[in-house]
């Protein structure tokens, strides 16, 4: 087995021990906390499924250096080594809610560049995962959709505009409105990447800086799959980019021009 196929294996096996972890918590009514505003919430079971993970982790790989959502782990991707990126509830609003649609996420990440990962969603019985060759849902391989014509695109907004910046949630969403078919959104953003990947959606799109565990897996399945992902100047996206903005690749100037209204609203 090659170190990336050995990464691979771990990240799933990783994710999947967090994931166990959290699905205990999901819909037994957890006590839910708050972090930096009232829609920043955290759980017991988030904290407890992160340290699960790395625990899986560190078994084989003792000394890797640890992205991670909560606690005390980095919160920035080192620019050197190897590095595994973790969000043990991507999508804890949702999993608070009892809406199953939530993931654990894991990102093996060398010298700055994703190698694999993996995303369990227990509550749908999905797993996407992605390596060298391509991306796979329950274990088949997967493409991003082939439609062409924007006006039959469903593309969705993800990560979440705080109360203070509302207006450019909503320049977004009028965005995308008045060029696409349809719109969706799940409030998962690593899920809402799975699913631009495997052809569900046609894009997604934020002004946003994600963060990493938010991103990270999810932008290596896009691509791996086929699809383009930018940011918000269409520049190729990184770990220090502003915005997200993820296609099938076949009108992606049309939706980076949906998360540009943001941009023209707030005159930045």
């Amino acid at each position: 087995m090659t170190d990336a196929n050995a990464r691979l294996e771990l990240a799933e096996r990783a994710a999947t021990a967090g994931s166990e972890i959290a699905a205990e918590g999901f819909r037994n009514n957890i006590a839910v906390e708050t972090k930096s505003n009232k829609t920043d919430v955290v759980t017991e079971a988030d904290r407890q499924s992160q340290r699960r993970v790395i625990e899986v982790i560190h078994d084989e790989y003792p000394d890797d250096a640890i992205v991670g959502e909560e606690d005390d782990e980095l919160k920035e991707v080192p620019e050197a080594g190897d590095v595994w990126i973790i969000d043990p509830i991507d999508g804890t609003n949702n999993f608070v809610r009892g809406i199953p649609i939530w993931t654990t996420s894991v990102a093996a990440v060398r010298d700055g560049e994703t190698v694999a990962a993996a995303n369990v969603c227990p509550a749908l019985g999905d797993v996407y995962t992605v390596d060298s060759e391509g991306t796979y849902l329950n274990g088949e391989r997967v493409s991003v959709s082939d439609r062409t014509d924007p006006e039959t695109f469903t593309v969705c907004p993800t990560i979440w505009w705080d109360f203070d910046r509302r207006d450019e949630y909503a320049a977004t969403t009028r965005g995308i409105v008045e060029r696409f078919g349809d719109m969706r959104r799940f409030g998962c953003a690593q899920i809402v990447l799975g699913m631009v990947a495997s052809g569900a959606l046609d894009g997604t799109i934020t002004n946003i800086a994600p963060n990493p565990w938010d991103s990270v897996a999810g932008v290596h399945m896009v691509r791996q799959a086929g699809g383009q992902v930018t940011d918000i100047h269409g520049e190729p996206w990184t770990t220090e980019s502003r915005g997200l903005v993820a296609s099938n690749g076949e009108a992606h100037a049309e939706v980076l021009a949906a998360a540009r209204e943001a941009e023209a609203h707030c005159g930045k």
